[in-house]
């Protein structure tokens, strides 16, 4: 690292406890991530053992015990079909770190994937879990922990209890490969933004400039901000602990209404606002009553009984009321005015929806 590069670095080191942090500010670290260095997914396929009575029998796990006995050197008939009741195949799931190192221990997920009932009191099978490009990183082994139960009875009654086919096992992969990073390599790394936004990107920028120096970190879009890093690693490392642990005020979001039409969930963004309008809203009640009349003729005479149905409608609808918006609206006048009326989270969508179209609302509303 040249000379120019280390001053700024010292520079920064020292200037850090002098920040005034904003108001309501957040961490770098708790707003982007640093490009390259992420989680990776692993997969894997095996079997657990030692079910008690509760496992499957179906040609994949047949043919996956017969390869795991061949492994150990017993070989089955190929005519007989072995009872394993007590063995259940599944799928291995697990996320290995950024920087994880060959002997460390991961987390891992055990899902049956074939007809078993419990994986309760079952013993994972070593299993090796691989990546996208189908190497091997981590090797899993143990006993499961299932927080799930089931229960049948004679008759074919059932009873189940949370999930009884998924477990997990604290610590129950080793890693074998370490994955590697771009992070020791390069003139610059790059954070990016968990929700992207062009003020909050130049803000970051600005951020880290004001420490290191003009120059030191640029936004590349609403997403990236690229910034210069020294060559040294043991540098690199202080370098990036300074920097993730710097303040940024976030710029606040676009205007948005967000409505889940399933759930009747409503949530208005702080900056929404309406434009001037009137509101009328009231409910209506229709209930409709069948009822039979039957008309019984005298004992003596040569009637007929007539059975003649009759219909009675019943219309109900609530003094409707009407409110007006004046410019410059807010959130709580919306509520307020809404929570006046009496309306339920599926009225309030129907007004919601009524004032978008007519152009009344100031900002996006998303249905989901």
């Amino acid at each position: 690292m040249n000379a120019g590069i280390k001053q700024i670095f010292i520079v920064a080191l020292t200037a850090l406890s002098l920040l005034a942090i904003p108001a309501q500010a957040s961490r770098i670290k708790d707003i982007a991530s640093v490009e390259g260095i992420r989680d990776n997914q692993l997969v894997g396929y095996g079997l657990v053992v030692g079910l008690p009575g509760t496992g499957e029998q179906t040609p994949f796990t047949d043919q996956t015990f017969r390869t795991m006995l061949g492994n150990f050197g017993i070989n089955i008939p190929a005519g007989e079909r072995p009872k394993i009741n007590n063995v259940a195949a599944v799928a291995v799931q697990a996320d290995i770190p950024a920087f994880a190192k060959p002997g460390q221990k991961i987390d891992i997920t055990v899902s049956s994937v074939g007809s078993a009932d419990s994986l309760t009191g079952g013993t994972l099978m070593q299993t090796f879990l691989k990546g996208a490009n189908g190497e091997v990183y981590a090797v899993a082994q143990g006993s499961l922990i299932v927080g799930g139960l089931g229960a049948e009875g004679n008759d074919g009654s059932r009873i189940v209890v949370n999930t009884p086919t998924v477990g997990r096992i604290p610590n129950g992969a080793i890693v074998e490969r370490e994955i590697r990073t771009s992070f020791s390599s390069g003139d610059y790394f790059t954070f990016n933004l968990h929700q992207s936004d062009f003020t909050t990107a130049k803000r970051v920028a600005d951020t880290i400039n004001g420490l290191v120096g003009e120059g030191s970190a640029q936004a590349l879009d609403a997403t990236s901000v690229r910034v210069r890093a020294p060559r040294d690693l043991d540098q690199r490392v202080s370098y990036m602990s300074t920097l993730e642990n710097l303040e940024v005020q976030q710029a606040q979001g676009s205007a948005k209404i967000i409505v889940n039409a399933r759930t009747g969930t409503v949530v208005v963004g702080q900056n929404v606002e309406l434009r001037p309008a009137a509101v009328a809203h009231g409910n209506m009640q229709v209930t409709i009553a069948e009822n039979v009349q039957v008309d019984q003729p005298n004992p003596f005479a040569d009637g007929e009984t007539v059975v003649t149905p009759q219909s009675i409608i019943d219309v109900q609808q609530d003094d409707a009321r009407m409110f007006v918006f004046e410019p410059g609206t807010n959130l709580n006048d919306l509520v307020r005015a809404v929570n006046q009326i009496g309306a339920a989270p599926g009225d309030m969508i129907a007004v919601l929806e009524a004032l978008k179209q007519a152009g009344a609302i100031s900002g996006e509303l998303i249905v989901i």
